[in-house]
């Protein structure tokens, strides 16, 4: 490639798009709740976001979810698994087991939640820990006909509770209700079962993979999660770097053929493993969580390729990278990862996933093998390993020098 315009220099352009995000540096976050934050799913989204979009800041994540609990039990329990494990941040989502899956949808047994969501919030504001109050996850219910029933108005009084007692709130059924009603439009044009989509288990009340990343998109953006992670511009025509947010850029070569850079960011996107982009089709992720954009003005006419860090992400024309790309989850093969970015999220899931795993078996041998004379060596192993984990957790999401090739196709290879 001939070289016709080198950045005689190390350009380095760097604004931080961090918006204030709840999670801090330092927090120990605990997802308090019934079987659906049990789970797990939700919880997994947060902390795998944060740990891509934030690497640099140290944060723990803790499941206290517990099947069939309602707030009052929360509440009961809060000494135990919230505060005294060293909470800063809690997340409550609790309403479907308080009034019985719309079995016991009364006054009373409304009374009894507001009455756990003030005494959770009232430990929280007492010791100094942050909380927010969430509204339950939408149960599959026909979403028009579920925007104003008795457990979204209920779950509005809990929230406007929280609010007055000086805590947070998140509204989760409106937010996922949103991409329910998405869900049921694609589903009426569906010819067949097998390609209609759902995001509950056959209960209509548990969620399943989708749905707990819906309500894990929805408490992100209840929690201030910005859709920015980082942009580039170049204008290539005259050899600079027009803009920098959120990463620095360096390196800078320009040619007749393309252009070259190295890309250091802040942080990463947020990406879901092979095929995950999929999910975005109703869950708009990219827009509102996911923007790492690439914008290359003044190219040649013709068809580009990029590769990063040696790995295809794409092509496209040069009018289309003159008004910028979303290149978050760009990849010519949706059974792999495309930038190297969207491989680095692919093993921290799977390492989320086992750290996961791994403390879920401590909660439970230690609540069914009680007797069981080698679980206190067993646990204190968990505890070290779990630790260890969080570290490499750390590591595997730690941005890098990436290096962008963007190499223009000869003509009889463009489509």
């Amino acid at each position: 490639m001939r070289i016709w315009r080198i950045a005689a220099f190390s350009f380095a352009l760097t604004c931080s798009l961090r918006a204030e995000f709840a999670i801090r540096d330092g927090d120990t976050v605990v997802f308090l709740g019934d079987s659906i934050t049990a789970a797990r799913g939700y919880g997994k989204v947060v902390e795998n976001y944060t740990l891509l979009r934030y690497p640099d800041r140290k944060v723990r994540f803790i499941n206290a979810g517990w099947g069939g609990d309602t707030a009052a039990g929360g509440a009961a329990r809060f000494e135990r698994d919230v505060l005294s494990r060293g909470a800063t941040l809690v997340t409550v989502a609790y309403g479907v087991n308080d009034i019985g899956w719309g079995g016991k949808a009364d006054d009373e047994h409304k009374q009894k939640y507001l009455n756990g969501v003030r005494d959770i919030v009232t430990q929280c504001r007492n010791r100094g820990v942050r909380v927010f109050i969430c509204s339950a996850a939408i149960t599959g219910a026909e979403p028009e006909k579920s925007e104003n029933d008795y457990l979204q108005r209920m779950c509005d009084e809990g929230m406007a509770l929280s609010r007055s007692l000086g805590g947070g709130a998140i509204d989760v059924q409106r937010s996922m209700r949103e991409i329910q009603k998405r869900i049921w439009t694609a589903n009426r044009e569906a010819k067949e079962d097998k390609d209609k989509h759902t995001l509950h288990a056959a209960d209509g009340i548990h969620l399943n993979d989708l749905g707990q990343l819906a309500m894990g998109f929805a408490i992100l953006k209840g929690l201030g999660a910005p859709a920015e992670v980082s942009s580039v511009t170049i204008d290539a025509a005259e050899g600079r770097v027009a803009e920098a947010s959120g990463c620095k850029v360096s390196e800078l070569k320009v040619s007749t053929e393309g252009v070259e850079f190295h890309r250091l960011d802040e942080g990463l996107p947020f990406n879901l493993g092979p095929l995950g982009a999929l999910q975005f089709r109703f869950i708009p992720i990219p827009d509102q969580l996911n923007r790492y954009m690439l914008a290359v003005k003044g190219l040649s006419p013709g068809r580009y390729q990029l590769t990063v860090a040696g790995r295809e992400v794409g092509t496209w024309p040069a009018e289309r990278l003159g008004e910028g790309i979303n290149i978050s989850s760009a990849t010519p093969d949706g059974w792999v990862p495309g930038g190297p970015w969207d491989a680095q999220a692919a093993t921290l899931i799977m390492l989320t996933d086992s750290r996961n795993q791994l403390v879920q078996a401590d909660k439970l041998s230690g609540l069914y093998l009680g007797g069981n004379p080698n679980l206190g060596d067993a646990s204190r192993r968990i505890a070290d390993i779990n630790e260890r984990m969080e570290s490499l957790q750390r590591t595997v999401a730690k941005p890098v020098p990436y290096r962008f090739v963007l190499k223009r196709l000869p003509p009889a290879s463009r489509p």
